[in-house]
């Protein structure tokens, strides 16, 4: 506990002076808190529905990202990646000065917006009877932009 010093002929008491708040490491920065939840949506909706709909029979069809091929299986890894990112960096491991932790969350959050936008775009023949749009694919699209974000956010905060 830090003591006061006495008033000053002025009357007016000062307290310690020269030191400024510090601002805290690891999870509690915002643009870290930022990154591992976007990365851990962005993995999650690889498991929710990304095409639904119904043929002229039968029940209601629901495909999962994980179950569209390469790119719904690559977004679930680029998520997966974002977490550990974060993970290791929190474990006091960095990547080196020359390539920036915000640079790497960009770059991974741009690649995954565009699988999420080919697969949002192109629905492939095999899924015909689902062909609408289920919520998950628009829940991986706002993930990959929040991961874009919040790489921007740690920049921001690396300045």
């Amino acid at each position: 506990m830090a003591t006061e010093e006495p008033l000053s002929p002025g009357g007016v008491s000062r307290g310690p002076t020269g030191r400024a708040p510090a601002m805290q490491a690891g999870m509690t920065a915002v643009g870290e808190r930022a990154t591992w939840i976007a990365g851990l949506v962005l993995s999650i909706s690889a498991f929710t529905d990304w095409y639904a709909g119904s043929g002229s029979v039968g029940p209601t069809i629901g495909v999962i990202g994980w179950h569209t091929g390469t790119l719904g299986k690559l977004v679930f890894f680029i998520g997966l990646a974002v977490v550990a990112l974060a993970a290791l960096r929190e474990a006091g491991i960095e990547l080196p000065p020359t390539v920036p932790d915000s640079l790497v969350v960009i770059a991974l959050g741009s690649l995954s917006t565009i699988f999420v936008m080919i697969r949002l775009i192109s629905i492939p023949d095999e899924f015909l009877p689902a062909g609408g749009r289920g919520i998950g694919i628009w829940i991986s699209l706002l993930a990959s932009l929040a991961v874009i974000g919040a790489g921007l956010l740690r920049a921001s905060e690396e300045l």
